[in-house]
């Protein structure tokens, strides 16, 4: 898919109502990194110049590979399914997370995400950048920063 055809995809849901911006039922499905996203809002779409949201799901089995958040924040809100964040340099560190959690990740945190249950895992996804997953940097595990 080519910017612009994705861009048009982004607007095609959006209703701008002067001053407030809707998109119903959370617009159509679109992938990344192994996660299922609904459209959500951003830049892209409606304008926001520092915020984007959407909800995320991660397939049974799924797993967001290795990444870095180059510049800004995100917080998650497991909505249904369990999680295991393995981070941190090499990604050493491990915690696990269920529906009705909280998750805060700072920016240039390496971070890799499992579903480690046996329900898709669903997640509210809100963003400090207002271009989504565009500043997102693979990382590799065997890394030490």
């Amino acid at each position: 898919m080519t910017d612009v055809q994705e861009e048009q995809d982004l607007k095609q849901n959006v209703e701008n109502h002067g001053g407030i911006t809707v998109i119903r039922g959370g617009g159509f499905q679109r992938g990344w990194n192994g996660i299922h996203y609904k459209q959500g809002l951003s830049g892209k779409n409606v304008g926001s110049k520092a915020l984007s949201i959407n909800v995320a799901t991660v397939p049974v089995g799924g797993v967001a590979k290795a990444h870095i958040h180059d510049g800004f924040e995100v917080m998650l809100y497991i909505v249904e399914g369990r999680v295991r964040h393995e981070f941190g340099p090499g990604l050493k560190n491990s915690i696990e997370n269920e529906a009705g959690d909280f998750i805060y990740i700072e920016p240039g945190v390496p971070h890799e995400v499992f579903n480690i249950g046996d329900v898709p895992v669903v997640a509210f996804v809100a963003r400090s950048a207002a271009d989504e997953w565009d500043k997102i940097i693979p990382y590799d595990r065997n890394s030490q920063k």
